[in-house]
């Protein structure tokens, strides 16, 4: 196992077919109090508490053997000291020289919240309204057998509903309009090229960005995914951008701007869980004069740089989503850039069954001018769409490194 790899910031282990550890990387050993003498050659069910080894068992196994993959299963793990570790694993079959073997990527989840982002609260207050109406209309009509004279009350309760309806459509559209103005233009200069392309899925958007000159050699740049997308994201967005408007624009360092993000929204829902929602984020701080990025991922898509001879990275995430666990370390990453590279930021409802299609379409059109890989993403997003029906926030930035 390469050095990179084997402490990289996640568990990774290797499986035969039937379930024997042939490889683990020193991160997932340090979580789980083992050495490696110790596990290389035992059953993955010696790391595993009682209830995942069942579920390992009868659900995990067949799924890769049908499959050959497994993408985000929560399963608990057990240490030494026989405290429970919930992860996130995802696993791969191939096959290697002789043998089939199981390459797995394991994930701490310290704690996992779920939330029912299709009940929006816009929604509900909707759903409440209208039953509200049918019941008073139905009371209405009732009532006009016996007297004629409630058919006044009843006019008067469909006029005020009308109402309402126009005033609610103006104050979206008005809202709409004062978050689409917050985004920020694309940097085009000696140092860059940039296109950016923003779509919400309905009035509103839970995506939002900030493209932002900090001084003749900084820039930063950040795209946020917020769940939902609906008036109650879009009403986070914009809570979240001011903050991270003023930080960036400070010069503050990327891992303290994605700490700050993120106990705002803890603050945000303290006395409040059933409202709590969480975001995905990305921030890179590019220096033009040492040509370095310093990068944080939360949770968020992996960014692709590609350098000008080709060769792809992913930026990968580096902590979990904002909103979801206290005292969070967010680590920074840097890397080094040559002039001639091409960066993709986006969020999920560009890829939203993670399909992998923009590593290949990036590298295809290498040759081509920003402008025109926007419509080549933009054509691909479309056919995606047509294919799986998914509606969703779609949100993504290109940047060219002359």
């Amino acid at each position: 196992m390469d050095e990179q790899l084997d402490h990289a910031p996640c568990g990774f282990l290797t499986l035969s077919e039937d379930g024997y550890i042939l490889a683990i990387n020193q991160t997932l050993l340090k979580i789980l109090n083992y050495n490696q003498d110790s596990l290389i050659g035992q059953h993955v069910n010696s790391i595993l508490t009682v209830p995942a080894r069942l579920f390992v068992q009868f659900y995990f196994f067949p799924l890769v053997k049908l499959e050959h993959q497994v993408e985000e299963m929560y399963i608990s793990l057990e240490t030494t000291k026989e405290e429970e570790i919930p992860v996130l694993i995802n696993a791969l079959l191939k096959r290697e020289k002789e043998r089939t073997v199981l390459d797995c990527i394991l994930i701490p989840m310290h704690k996992r919240n779920e939330y029912e982002n299709e009940l929006l609260l816009a929604k509900k207050e909707t759903e409440e309204a209208l039953k509200a109406k049918h019941k008073a209309m139905a009371e209405l009509e009732t009532t006009l057998k016996k007297l004629e004279i409630q058919k006044e009350a009843l006019l008067e309760l469909n006029q005020e509903n009308q109402k309402y309806q126009i005033e609610t459509k103006k104050e979206l559209e008005l809202a709409r309009i004062i978050q689409e103005t917050s985004l920020t233009d694309p940097i085009n200069n000696d140092q860059f090229q940039m296109e950016v392309f923003y779509n919400a899925s309905g009035e509103l958007s839970g995506d939002i960005y900030g493209i932002y000159k900090i001084d003749p050699y900084r820039y930063g740049i950040i795209l946020l995914d917020v769940m939902g997308h609906g008036i109650s994201s879009a009403l986070i967005t914009m809570t979240l951008h001011s903050l991270f408007q003023r930080l960036i624009s400070a010069g503050f360092p990327v891992d303290l701007v994605m700490k700050e993000l993120d106990s705002h929204l803890h603050k945000l829902f303290h006395n409040n869980e059933e409202a709590r929602h969480y975001s995905t984020g990305i921030y890179l701080l590019i220096d033009t004069d040492k040509q370095k990025i310093d990068y944080v991922n939360a949770g968020h898509p992996p960014a692709l740089w590609q350098d000008p001879n080709g060769t792809q990275y992913e930026l990968c995430f580096t902590a979990p989503p904002l909103g979801t666990f206290e005292d969070v370390v967010f680590k920074t990453n840097t890397f080094t850039y040559k002039k001639g590279g091409r960066l993709l930021l986006y969020t999920d409802g560009v890829d939203p069954l993670a399909s992998n299609y923009l590593a290949p379409l990036l590298r295809k059109t290498a040759s081509l001018p920003l402008c025109k890989l926007k419509q080549e993403i933009l054509t691909s997003l479309h056919n995606e769409k047509n294919v799986y029906h998914k509606s969703d926030d779609e949100s993504f930035i290109l940047v060219d490194f002359k």
